[in-house]
């Protein structure tokens, strides 16, 4: 890959797609003459000129093609867990030796003595920082940012100036964190442990999303958030760093998206479980901090009337914003529109390629609706609707169906990407966990607080929206004592700061199954099965459930059931 091509990877000028080049020969065509970067066997992204890309995006190209966004997922726990407990038996002593972190995510402070051994060496093997240009990027990490060593991040260390020699930090602290809950060193002046010690860490520090394709989602201009594509190429990255390694690897990914079907499936979630069904790889996914956020309706059409009425509060500082209607197959759906100042849209019919650009007059408020009859990757309908300049108040959407045998769902965006005070009069808290977290294969995270163990305030519900069971497991994600940048020290909470938990956790199960020989075939979805059997339970709750999945992680649970005790 030339120069010139390496720039379209970052620069602002080119817009991002995510396409299946396994598929037909004329249908990969289409894409010919543009820069082709391959994440694995199966996807790969294309680079092509903003000036090419048209207003009408979904009508040109599949919805799964535009890469969806993602936001982060976070702003006493290892007694909780039996990992304490655990380690105390000699003869398993399992502290992630042999075992790989991976985490995708905002970057690390490789300064902090919890990355690194006694003799002030990294524990860090890898580290690739999208952020970095280099226009020497090698292929191993896709012709974009900087990775860094082992060894010249130990020959930063032994600088007065470490940063002069690897320049890569984590500004906003949520990479660090998680790392440190995952597999910090002891720090007994602090009283610190991560849960698996002495296992050592790759890094992927993500690159911020393209401006265009925050435009186009509506997302503020100042909203931290991801691309799908980056993240992808992240989680190949890490995998890839493990099989040269020849070491299994603990993945956690502390990132969420309200976009997509929620019900595992798109470019992500079928890259995760390619990885999850893989010997030697753990996969952690944050359930999501959407429970209450009121950015999730559920509908069903009233048969009597023949449609259903959605509220929407838009807040007097809202801006551009999208939000997604998904409906089950066989059923086929569609809306009408009522401004806050009454002004009407009558029925937009449900027609293969239907799109209206909708200006109206009081509000000055201008609203893209796109219809994707059958979706690609679910089969399901798709209602995409745009706002752009939207006015504060109530707004109001029927929505009608026919041969409906379920419900439809809209999901609003995360938080961090809209206004809190744009909601849904009538929410539903349930299929609510964020994506990628509905994948089957993987182990989905919620949180609760360890001090009178109640369920995080703020945690996603499941089910996905097809029921399957989803978040998988709890751990403590309330106010938990968490490593933060700079050496110091505060509290966190968070599904995300559970799935750092967690992750840490099957690193454990990794050391005992790969690195000392018990089950050198397990997978996520094996490992997920091993944690289930040693869940703690409230006896006067019914499991699994939409809060808590399975149940409370209990590592040293999941060893007595083992032994038959």
């Amino acid at each position: 890959m030339n120069e010139e091509e390496r720039r379209k990877i970052i620069s602002g000028d080119y817009a991002d797609g995510i396409v299946e080049y396994a598929i037909s020969s004329e249908e990969f065509a289409r894409y010919a003459g543009e820069t082709i970067n391959y994440i694995n066997d199966k996807y790969a992204v294309i680079y092509a000129p903003r000036i090419r890309v048209p207003d009408r995006l979904i009508g040109s190209v599949a919805y799964s093609v535009i890469p969806k966004l993602y936001s982060l997922l976070d702003t006493s726990s290892l007694e909780q867990m039996g990992v304490i407990k655990l380690q105390r038996i000699p003869y398993l002593s399992l502290q992630g030796n042999g075992v790989l972190l991976g985490f995708i995510d905002t970057g690390i402070d490789y300064t902090n003595p919890l990355f690194q051994y006694g003799d002030k060496t990294t524990r860090i093997v890898s580290l690739w920082d999208q952020t970095i240009e280099n226009m020497q990027a090698s292929p191993d990490i896709f012709y974009y940012g900087t990775e860094y060593s082992r060894e010249q991040i130990n020959l930063a260390l032994r600088n007065e100036n470490p940063f002069d020699i690897v320049p890569s930090t984590d500004d906003l602290g949520h990479g660090t964190t998680l790392a440190g809950l995952a597999g910090g060193m002891p720090n007994e002046s602090r009283e610190f442990s991560g849960v698996a010690p002495l296992s050592e860490y790759v890094i992927v520090k993500l690159k911020r999303a393209k401006a265009d394709l925050k435009n186009y989602f509506g997302v503020p201009d100042d909203a931290i958030c991801y691309a799908e594509s980056d993240i992808m190429f992240g989680l190949a990255y890490l995998v890839n760093t493990a099989r040269k390694m020849n070491r299994p690897i603990a993945i956690c990914i502390g990132l969420g998206s309200n976009q997509g079907s929620h019900e595992g499936l798109g470019p992500l979630n079928d890259l995760i479980s390619t990885y999850s069904n893989q010997a030697g790889i753990a996969i952690v996914i944050a359930a999501g901090n959407e429970g209450n956020a009121r950015h999730h309706f559920y509908g069903e059409i009233n048969n009597a009337i023949g449609y259903t009425l959605v509220e929407l509060k838009v807040g007097a500082d809202q801006g551009d914003f999208s939000m997604e209607l998904w409906g089950n197959i066989p059923g086929t759906y569609s809306i009408d529109i009522i401004s806050p100042s009454g002004e009407y849209i009558s029925r937009i019919p449900a027609k293969i390629g239907e799109f209206r650009n909708i200006s109206f007059i009081f509000e000055l408020t201008t609203i893209y609706v796109d219809y994707v009859i059958v979706e690609a990757q679910t089969g399901d309908e798709l209602i995409l609707i745009r706002f752009r300049n939207p006015a504060p108040g109530i707004w109001k959407f029927r929505v009608y169906g026919s041969k409906i045998t379920s419900g439809f769902h809209i999901w609003l965006p995360v938080r961090g990407f809209i206004s809190e005070e744009t909601v849904f009069l009538f929410p539903n808290q349930y299929t609510t966990i964020t994506e990628p977290g509905n994948n089957v294969y993987a182990i989905t995270a919620t949180a609760y607080n360890p001090k009178d163990q109640s369920l995080y305030i703020n945690a996603s519900r499941g089910y996905t929206r097809y029921d399957i069971i989803s978040p998988d497991l709890a751990a403590p994600g309330v106010d938990i004592y968490s490593p933060l940048p700079d050496g110091k020290y505060g509290s966190a909470s968070g599904t995300s700061t559970a799935a750092a938990l967690i992750t840490g956790v099957t690193a454990m199960v990794l050391e005992w199954g790969i690195v000392n020989g018990n089950d050198r075939s397990m997978d996520t979805y094996q490992i997920k099965k091993y944690l289930i059997r040693g869940v703690s339970r409230n006896p006067s709750l019914k499991y699994p459930n939409r809060e808590w999945g399975y149940g409370m992680v209990n590592i040293y649970g999941t060893f007595e059931s083992l032994s038959g005790e």
